[in-house]
């Protein structure tokens, strides 16, 4: 069974790595389901680490219905993918009613031909995931990261082994809430790659006395926060 351990900095790839971890995905911000990571992350784990190195391609969090500017984006980090050359992406899209967007999607696999393509749990938003998996397929996607529509891949364990009958090509890895406890019911039922983060909590300071620099404003995700140029323009005037 291939595990996959989500990695959140350069630290946690090598202790990844050490422990036995058999590949990593390598993503940023693990309290808003990541996004991508920085250059300067990617070159250095890709540097350090032996093992493959598969990278989330997600631009900002929230929802996964890109913009044609988030889109682009999402096309340039796929050329820096190539030229670091790491092994695999993880990404996809969605339409506006969290149906699979085929178009975009397929853009992605085809523009990561050589690397190994794996559809994000923007996976997990869908309705019909049957006909999903079917086209994921179809287009050539080679894994499939779920946690079997449930908040955690326990809950969701009876989906996810629907999913593994309806596979005929896609590998369907169950990710969410994977620990030591459970990993053991996912092998038991015949998945052939597991995902998890083994994440403690370290390095602790004290803010007890400090205002938090976290913005419950903009952690939403059926928006997108977007500088709005009509209050930049208001500001300029006022201070021009």
């Amino acid at each position: 069974m291939l595990l996959e351990v989500c990695c959140n900095s350069l630290e946690s790839a090598l202790n990844a790595e050490k422990a036995g971890a058999d590949r990593i995905e390598l993503c940023s911000e693990l309290g808003v389901g990541g996004i991508t990571p920085s250059y300067g992350l990617i070159k250095l784990v890709k540097q350090r680490l032996e093992i493959p190195i598969h990278v989330l391609l997600r631009p900002r969090s929230g929802h996964f219905t890109y913009s044609d500017t988030e889109f682009e984006v999402l096309l340039s980090n796929i050329e820096v993918c190539k030229e670091i050359g790491i092994d695999g992406i993880v990404s996809g899209a969605l339409n506006a009613n969290n149906l699979l967007d085929i178009h975009k999607t397929r853009q992605l696999v085809e523009k990561t031909k050589s690397f190994h393509f794996t559809f994000h749990r923007a996976f997990d938003w869908i309705p019909n995931q049957q006909k999903a998996l079917e086209m994921l397929e179809e287009i050539g996607v080679d894994t499939i990261l779920t946690s079997g529509a449930q908040l955690t891949a326990e809950k969701g364990l009876e989906h996810l082994k629907e999913l593994n009958d309806w596979s005929t090509s896609v590998t369907i890895m169950p990710g969410s809430g994977v620990n030591f406890e459970n990993v053991m019911n996912f092998k038991e039922a015949g998945f052939k790659a597991i995902h998890c983060s083994g994440t403690t909590f370290t390095n602790e300071v004290a803010i007890q006395d400090k205002i938090s620099m976290n913005s419950q404003r903009h952690l939403v995700e059926n928006e997108i926060a977007v500088t709005n140029d009509r209050i930049v323009r208001q500001i300029v005037q006022v201070i021009k």
